[in-house]
């Protein structure tokens, strides 16, 4: 078997049926994939949907679990996935048509561990069609992933390449359970461990805008725990950081850019906690967290990633700690005379 999709679902039922069509649409053989879908509690009848298309679809596998989070969601379709080469795919996004047999060829020809495409944002407009892969794929620059990092900017989600299943088992990473930007995590464990990867400049995946998605959940208790979760990933990123060999040709600007995006962690925090009820007096002891693992004061964020004047009026604020509670006081005061 070439090939194995992982699913997570929770209360997807809307959605769900359009994501697995795309798959169903790629000219595959049947027994050369399977899609996995896991179903994560879910208490609409997204459950009903996927036993629906499992029982007309002898390559599409249900798994229904007790309530854990995406995370675990992804790791139980890992477990069972038997495909040459893994893609962890989101129920609300989807694939354009007769995508997947070039994604897979350049897998193969190029014996790749990890492979990278491009993602279309879609709010409504429904988009099946890829705008470039008829046009061919140009000769990739295949190079391990310290070099990729330092070269190219890489995106957290986990929707936007293919892996090797074979490399990943091999690393040991899975991803971590309970937590958010448990993607963001795994991306980068994962590159740096890449020995052989690439990008490919095709149109391939659809990444659907949705405001009540799990990072635009504005309830209190799943907002904190965000900005929590952001403030792991950073410290998780200080331990990635120093595993990169120094003397690997590439380890400077791979250091840096792995720099840019722990301390966007940071930033992203500090932006959602002008927005939540927690309370300011927190805030140093964050900061000083940070400050330990060289996180804070934020001088690696703004550059290539990350410019603009919004951006730097913001890190201007943010790192100087006595402007950062009036600021945030200020902020929320108005914040919530306009909700």
């Amino acid at each position: 078997m070439q090939l194995s999709i992982v699913i997570p679902c929770y209360n997807m039922e809307r959605y769900l049926p359009e994501c697995i069509d795309s798959l169903l649409d790629q000219n595959l053989n049947p027994a050369e994939y399977e899609v996995i879908i896991v179903n994560d509690e879910s208490k609409d009848s997204t459950l009903v949907v996927a036993n629906n298309y499992a029982a007309k679809h002898e390559n599409i596998v249900v798994i229904d679990k007790k309530n854990a989070g995406v995370g675990a969601a992804r790791n139980s379709g890992y477990d069972v996935a038997k495909g040459k080469y893994l893609y962890f795919l989101d129920p609300d996004d989807y694939l354009a048509k007769n995508t997947v047999t070039t994604v897979l060829g350049l897998m193969e020809n190029n014996d790749l561990d990890i492979l990278t495409f491009h993602s279309m944002p879609v709010v409504k407009r429904h988009v099946p069609n890829s705008l470039n892969i008829e046009h061919g794929v140009k000769e990739l620059e295949v190079q391990d992933g310290i070099s990729y990092i330092a070269n190219i900017k890489h995106h957290n989600e986990i929707w936007w390449y293919f892996i090797k299943r074979e490399f990943m088992v091999s690393t040991g990473i899975r991803f971590i359970e309970g937590k958010w930007m448990e993607d963001a995590i795994l991306t980068s464990e994962l590159f740096l461990k890449a020995k052989r990867m690439a990008h490919a400049d095709i149109d391939v995946h659809r990444y659907r805008i949705l405001p009540t998605s799990a990072m635009r959940n504005k309830s209190s208790e799943h907002y904190n725990k965000v900005i929590y979760d952001n403030a792991n990933a950073a410290h998780v990123y200080g331990e990635l950081i120093k595993s990169v060999p120094a003397a690997h040709e590439k380890a400077e600007p791979c250091i840096k850019r792995l720099k840019t995006r722990q301390q966007s962690f940071v930033f992203f925090l500090m932006v959602r906690l002008m927005k939540s009820d927690i309370s300011v007096k927190k805030i140093p002891e964050m900061l000083s967290g940070f400050e330990k693992i060289d996180a804070y004061p934020l001088k690696k964020f703004i550059g290539e990633d990350y410019h603009g004047i919004g951006y730097s009026f913001l890190v201007f604020i943010f790192n100087r700690k006595p402007l950062i509670n009036p600021f945030i006081k200020f902020f929320r005061t108005f914040y919530n005379i306009a909700k």
